[in-house]
């Protein structure tokens, strides 16, 4: 796979296929390539947990037991603006009203939005569950290079036939994850992710949100 197509076509997969397995040799071999990601003076600040089987359905439990009871938890960073101004609330508006309308999802309906929502921490069905962390003491640098880690990984993915999807949703619920993950104080969650097969049947993986065209973000100097 070319790496364009790679890059275009990767999405945020929301239905995976439970029941096709994914080697550990294989996201070791992910791990290994996203491995090669830049990061400034080669410090390489991630640290990974593949997360399987009783160990995921415990996360699972205990993170849904929490969001169905309407506990918002509290995150140890803000992935979001706290004040969201346009154009960000305007595409963050679109691309929820989008994936609910496709699924046929009232935003007003309480029960059906929380009963899809909840499949985020099912990992979307996804075999493979992994968790990223980063000590404490890491400056804004080593998010950025971890956000390439992130990339790189994703992209390697699929040349592997595998989709993921990066989830900040068990970021609140970190008091909760990182104990069952048996991490140091010292490091704190950056995001989780669900790896696996896309389920193509499914009709959530239909979906695709849409990108600013060039010149809405590209100035040209000289």
């Amino acid at each position: 796979m070319r790496v364009s197509d790679a890059i275009v076509g990767r999405q945020s997969v929301r239905a995976f296929c439970p029941d096709k397995p994914v080697a550990d040799t294989v996201i070791d071999g992910l791990l290994e390539i996203a491995g090669r990601a830049p990061s400034g003076s080669n410090i390489q600040p991630w640290q990974v947990y593949v997360v399987r089987g009783e160990h995921k359905a415990r996360i699972t439990e205990a993170c849904s037991k929490r969001y169905l009871a309407g506990d918002e938890g509290s995150p140890e960073y803000f992935y979001y603006p706290q004040s969201w101004r346009e154009p960000y609330i305007g595409r963050r508006r679109q691309t929820g009203f989008g994936l609910y309308g496709l699924l046929g999802i009232d935003r007003h309906d309480t029960p059906a939005v929380q009963a899809y929502r909840v499949l985020n921490y099912q990992f979307f069905g996804a075999p493979v569950a992994l968790f990223f962390t980063i000590d404490r003491d890491m400056e804004q640098g080593s998010w950025v290079d971890y956000g390439m880690f992130l990339q790189s990984l994703m992209l390697a993915a699929r040349e592997q036939g595998l989709e993921t999807c990066a989830q900040a949703a068990f970021c609140p619920y970190y008091d909760t994850v990182m104990p069952l993950l048996g991490a140091p104080s010292e490091q704190m969650l950056v995001c989780g992710m669900s790896v696996g097969y896309a389920d193509p049947e499914a009709v959530i993986n239909d979906y695709r949100t849409p990108r600013l065209a060039v010149d809405a973000f590209r100035t040209r100097l000289g």
